[in-house]
């Protein structure tokens, strides 16, 4: 019944949703105009914001690229395609391969949100190869576990939160990640959508006459063509030693980085891709080929993050996203605050898709709502959190990396997302009104 449910939502995304740089362009000019019109804002003052902002995000922009690049490369290693390909022998049918890369998307996305996105993605493909499945509904369900990566270890606000010296302390302390990330009514919700998302996904799957089957030599990526060591240069570029020195000294920092208590984050996630990639494509040159293949898709990434950030800008410096929140916080009572809360963080994602960022915007309005009413601050915090990652189910920035390395593009797939964000909002929203 749910696959038939999911069809008219396919057909509607993959004929009105344009390519994501448009829906980004679109979304800037709706910015400008709700910024003029509900802000007052000059629009010589928009622009000013918008432009001042548009670099805002180069260092997360090249931290997404290193994701998207760092992680091909890991999966392009012998090693590790043998280890997908193992893994991927269980979901021997449609059915079972789309359960699997759905939990494999949540237990990585629960880990560290980078790595799931890459590991999803990966994994995806390696299914299609042995598993004759819907590709777009495969790509769908590696992207939809990204749906828990703000409940996970990984959580930036509740991580924020409970770091001494956060710009909220003065009104609500530091709060302890067992109220936040490792409370019942959290783990209890993550334990429901481990079992809700796949479920879903696994129902959309289509018929036979609706489904878009890929080739697995479609999927194949291109071997590294071979090339004589006529000179001495040729020998560096196939040099193991080379390779294996560097990798064995980024994989012993990483040893001492973890022994010390440090812990995941962006850049450590692409710091153990990259020294793994090198040690494990045994020399500079093969690596260096998977790296040809792994940048074709990048392309998004560097051509959309400016413009997003140009969006967080307006959104951040003319109020826009400080009057949404307040607004619908505003039918809020103790008990409904999270409910509310989470909505308003789900629209606000839409134009600020950053879990840091948009904290930094609705904290100021969120928190005092919450201690005005009386409402358990942490709740409300967690309600942000997961708004945040929510809307991620249908907001193209997010997807890229998924997208580049899957082949796909944002209207193959977010049909399906699309029937996700609306199942699985209904069961966030209950799980923080009623645990």
């Amino acid at each position: 019944m749910l696959n038939r449910a999911a069809q008219p939502f396919v057909r509607l995304v993959e004929k009105y949703l344009p390519d994501p740089f448009v829906l980004v362009l679109l979304l800037t000019l709706v910015t400008f105009m709700a910024a003029y019109l509900v802000e007052d804002q000059a629009p010589i003052l928009i622009l000013q914001q918008w432009g001042g902002g548009i670099w805002g995000l180069l260092t997360f922009s090249m931290q997404m690229l290193l994701v998207l690049v760092s992680g091909f490369m890991l999966a392009s290693t012998p090693l590790v395609k043998q280890i997908l390909e193992k893994l991927a022998l269980l979901g021997n049918t449609p059915g079972k391969a789309i359960v699997l890369v759905t939990l494999v998307s949540l237990t990585t996305s629960w880990l560290n949100w980078g790595f799931g996105l890459v590991a999803g993605a990966l994994f995806a493909k390696a299914l299609a190869r042995r598993t004759a499945v819907d590709y777009r509904l495969l790509v769908a369900s590696a992207y939809s576990g990204f749906v828990v990566w703000h409940g996970g270890l990984a959580g930036s606000i509740p991580l924020a939160i409970a770091t001494p010296g956060h710009f909220a302390e003065d009104q609500i302390g530091v709060i302890d990640t067992s109220h936040t990330l490792f409370a019942t009514f959290n783990i209890v919700l993550l334990a429901i959508l481990f079992v809700v998302v796949p479920l879903v996904n696994r129902l959309m799957l289509p018929d036979s006459k609706n489904s878009v089957i890929v080739s697995p030599e479609d999927l194949q990526e291109a071997s590294a063509p071979p090339v004589a060591s006529t000179r001495p240069a040729d020998k560096l570029e196939n040099s193991v030693i080379l390779s294996q020195l560097i990798g064995l000294s980024g994989l012993i920092y990483l040893g001492y980085y973890f022994f010390n208590g440090g812990g995941l984050n962006l850049n450590i996630v692409n710091t153990l891709f990259l020294f793994l990639a090198i040690s494990l494509h045994g020399t500079p040159r093969h690596l260096l080929h998977s790296l040809q293949q792994g940048i074709k898709g990048g392309g998004g990434v560097v051509i959309q993050f400016p413009f997003y950030a140009g969006i967080m800008a307006v959104m951040v410096q003319s109020g826009l996203a400080e009057t949404l929140s307040t607004w619908l916080i505003s039918f809020a009572t103790p008990e409904s605050l999270a409910v509310w809360s989470f909505i308003s963080a789900g629209i606000v994602n839409i134009f600020v898709p950053s879990g840091g960022g948009q904290w930094a915007v609705q904290a100021p309005v969120m928190l005092p709502a919450a201690l005005e009413l009386g409402a358990d601050v942490s709740r409300v915090a967690m309600a942000v959190a997961w708004g945040d990652a929510w809307t991620n189910l249908i907001q193209p920035f997010w997807a890229l990396p998924v997208l580049a390395i899957a082949g796909l593009r944002a209207k193959d797939i977010m049909g399906f997302c699309l029937m996700q964000l609306i199942i699985t909002g209904f069961v966030i929203g209950l799980c923080l009104r009623f645990l």
